[in-house]
């Protein structure tokens, strides 16, 4: 019978420990530095903690497409990037009912696309964005041309702030 001492037992724990440390993947996504374009950042709100940054052009946009728990229908919101600002560019959803927009401020306009209907002429701007990550529904960003879920990137219930990395 091998006899083990109780110090290697311990070394080979802490070995397991580290490996598993660093082995295990990171959820975070980071994208080359790219000159002269804006880059968008997630991170926890809390702790700062950046889960992913994205490159963007001036003027381009993302959204932010989230099943909506009272109502239970999609709504989508698009934002642009313009200067140091996020602006609100348009809100896509399926039905009015409790906590939808069904007052429209000066210059906005609603209009429909299919059956889909659209709020455009947002004049407000915000220097970050803050969302609750849903833990029945997901959170889907939809930003130069892929679609990421919030959900696998952040975990349920994150508190996150987008904004432009400075």
């Amino acid at each position: 019978m091998v006899r083990v001492c109780r110090h290697c037992i311990i070394i080979i724990i802490i070995a397991l420990i580290g490996c598993v440390f660093f082995i295990t993947p990171s959820k975070k996504i980071v994208l080359p530095n790219t000159d002269g374009l804006i880059v968008l950042e997630i991170a926890d709100t809390n702790s700062g903690r950046v889960y992913a940054s994205f490159h963007m052009e001036e003027n381009s946009e993302f959204a932010i497409e989230f099943t909506h728990s009272v109502n239970n229908s999609p709504v989508r919101e698009i934002f642009r990037i313009e200067g140091s600002m996020i602006k609100p560019a348009a809100v896509r959803f399926y039905s009015f009912g409790a906590g939808m927009l069904s007052d429209l401020d000066e210059g906005q306009i609603i209009s429909r696309d299919g059956e889909a209907l659209v709020i455009t002429g947002f004049t407000q701007v915000y220097n970050e964005l803050k969302f609750i990550i849903g833990t029945v529904s997901d959170h889907i960003l939809f930003i130069n041309g892929e679609s990421i879920s919030l959900r696998d990137l952040c975990g349920r219930n994150a508190h996150i702030t987008i904004k432009q990395r400075g």
